[in-house]
């Protein structure tokens, strides 16, 4: 019999090893298992792609991207592989395949793959089979179900365009591209119904040991599951916190509270998106990295593929709002460096939603029009409510709201600098 400490300290434990798992768990139910919700992608092994830009009058999604329209999809490794295939694409566009730890199994991506055509095969931890001819790379996924979620840059404004390359990308069961007989399927999958607040109540543990029959165990985490196994959470999926005793229910909230509140101490020191986000060589054992990088930007990339950064606070120290005009000057060292693109974005404050303006621009960066630099190759913004009277300065204006707000940029394919975390943005300035 585990004593109330020891059950406290292991139901702190689990909860900051599976507290990614659980936010991830969210999204799947949400587009892959509920066929009523209006997020639904249509279930697992297909995408569903998005390629209409946002506007302001997009309010479900919040800090919506404009640059990297989205493609959703869910794949069943149970049983078998699924073959991946994707044409020549001479833009930015990453298919990143995550597993149910958020952690990425691989990706097929113009910044690590290339902009060549290719055939890829995601197979899951079952897996012993020869791989095929005319694969051009396997990604192994440590867990049984893995999620994608798909950006392919939006260049030109060519809708038309942008939908016909998310169409391109091709996912198909292994035996399909193999013209072989189907294999026996799986049992289905009696996923519990998602519940908002569940995930904040005790209950998290019963979702947690749900996912975990879908995870063998990693080597890394032989020593974690073994305490979680002790307590219940063996991945059997038959731990119910409905069951437990009144002092076994106090130490799994007790220690879920002291999860919690660790998680958020170490979210709010945390500054940068570096070392958040990464394949399982990367996030090895980085318990707390995988849950701040699920807290604060669920799917995000690493910093190499795609670096997120901005403003929140002025060079005094003040927040910013659209009631004081702003510049952002980068020299001509300080631009990102960026093997694709980096552009800035506005998003109103506390909405998190793109900006209404009169000449409908959202974002700023290096595809824009008519960036006037400087003789010195520096290049100012001007971040302000009403429209600038100098023609230049009008060039580089990113409209504000008349309230508070944030600017986040994003550079795809960062130089060393920005993957490694040594790039700084310069200030914004009141002018």
């Amino acid at each position: 019999m585990i004593d109330a400490t020891a059950l406290r300290s292991i139901a702190r434990d689990a909860y900051a090893y599976g507290y990614a798992m659980v936010e991830n768990y969210r999204t799947l139910y949400e587009q892959a298992v509920d066929a009523h919700d209006p997020r639904f992608t249509g279930g697992f092994g297909q995408f569903r792609h998005y390629s209409e830009p946002f506007t302001p009058a997009n309010t479900d999604i919040v800090t919506p991207n404009n640059d990297t329209p989205y493609s959703w999809g869910w794949f069943d490794l149970r049983v078998e592989p699924w073959v991946i295939t994707v044409p020549a694409i001479e833009r930015f566009y990453i298919l990143p395949f995550h597993d149910l730890y958020t952690v990425y199994a691989g990706y097929v991506s113009a910044a690590t793959t290339g902009t060549g055509p290719g055939r890829y095969l995601l197979a899951g931890p079952a897996w012993t089979g020869d791989t095929p001819e005319g694969m051009d790379g396997v990604i192994n996924a440590s867990t049984d179900f893995v999620g994608c979620l798909g950006r392919t840059s939006f260049t030109d404004g060519d809708v038309d365009e942008l939908r016909r390359i998310q169409h391109s990308y091709a996912a198909v069961p292994l035996h399909e591209d193999q013209a072989s007989p189907a294999p026996t399927a799986a049992e289905p999958v009696q996923w519990p119904v998602w519940e908002e607040e569940a995930s904040s109540t005790i209950r998290f543990y019963d979702y947690l040991d749900h996912l975990l029959q879908f995870a063998p165990v990693l080597d890394e985490d032989r020593d974690m599951r073994s305490r979680m196994a002790s307590a219940g959470l063996d991945g059997s999926g038959t731990f119910k916190t409905s069951a437990l005793s009144l002092n076994e229910r106090a130490a799994f909230e007790q220690g879920m509270a002291e999860g919690m509140a660790h998680l958020d101490d170490v979210a709010q020191r945390t500054a940068s998106s570096t070392g958040l986000f990464g394949t399982r060589g990367d996030m090895a054992g980085l318990y707390d990295n995988r849950n701040v990088g699920a807290k604060k930007g669920l799917y995000g990339l690493p910093p190499a593929i795609a670096w997120y950064g901005g403003w929140l606070v002025d060079s005094r120290g003040d927040s910013i709002a659209g009631g004081t005009d702003y510049v952002i000057t980068f020299t001509a060292g300080q631009l990102p460096k960026a093997r694709f693109f980096w552009s800035a974005t506005l998003y109103t404050l506390p909405q998190r939603l793109l900006n209404a303006n009169e000449i409908d621009r959202y974002s700023i960066g290096d595809r824009t029009p008519g960036l006037h630099y400087g003789d010195d190759g520096s290049l100012t913004l001007y971040v302000q409510h009403h429209r600038p009277d100098d023609p230049e300065e009008a060039a580089n204006w990113l409209p504000s709201p008349a309230g508070p707000f944030t600017v986040i940029i994003r550079a795809y394919g960062g130089d060393a600098d920005i993957a490694e975390g040594t790039y700084h943005l310069p200030e914004i300035t009141p002018r």
